[in-house]
């Protein structure tokens, strides 16, 4: 008998590169979803709001995580929010809040997009898990 699917929320704290915390999520992410999980949502906080940079340049023989969720969300249709106020703090910005702030450029790479903690909140009520990394 096949074990029920469970649905779990993300929460990535840790920047794309520098610690393994971005790395482990998006491998947690992977392994998941091939077990017939559903992952309600993804939300980068803290540090981990770097994953969303397009100015994000790894070496070439690195991978590139960032790209590497972009396709993943792309693949299997996740949402990956980005905490607002944690990415403006860090200089991560979409077009709206770039212009709301007289910038030239924004960088936030689709299809993450900036959102609250309420979205956290609302995933993490309607989740059977919720993961930190």
């Amino acid at each position: 008998m096949k074990p029920a699917s469970l649905q779990f929320a993300l929460l990535v704290t840790g920047p794309c590169y520098g610690t393994q915390s971005a790395a482990d999520a998006y491998r947690f992410a992977c392994a998941l979803l091939q077990q017939g999980h559903v992952i309600n949502q993804i939300f980068f906080y803290q540090e981990g709001v770097h994953n969303a940079s397009l100015l994000v340049q790894p070496a070439g023989d690195e991978t590139h995580l960032q790209q590497a969720w972009v396709e993943l969300a792309m693949t299997h249709g996740l949402t990956l929010d980005v905490c607002v106020a944690a990415a403006l703090r860090r200089g991560v910005s979409d077009e709206a809040s770039a212009t709301q702030a007289g910038l030239a450029q924004w960088n936030l790479v689709s299809p993450f997009r900036l959102s609250g903690l309420g979205s956290l909140a609302q995933a993490a009520l309607s989740a059977d898990r919720v993961v930190q990394f």
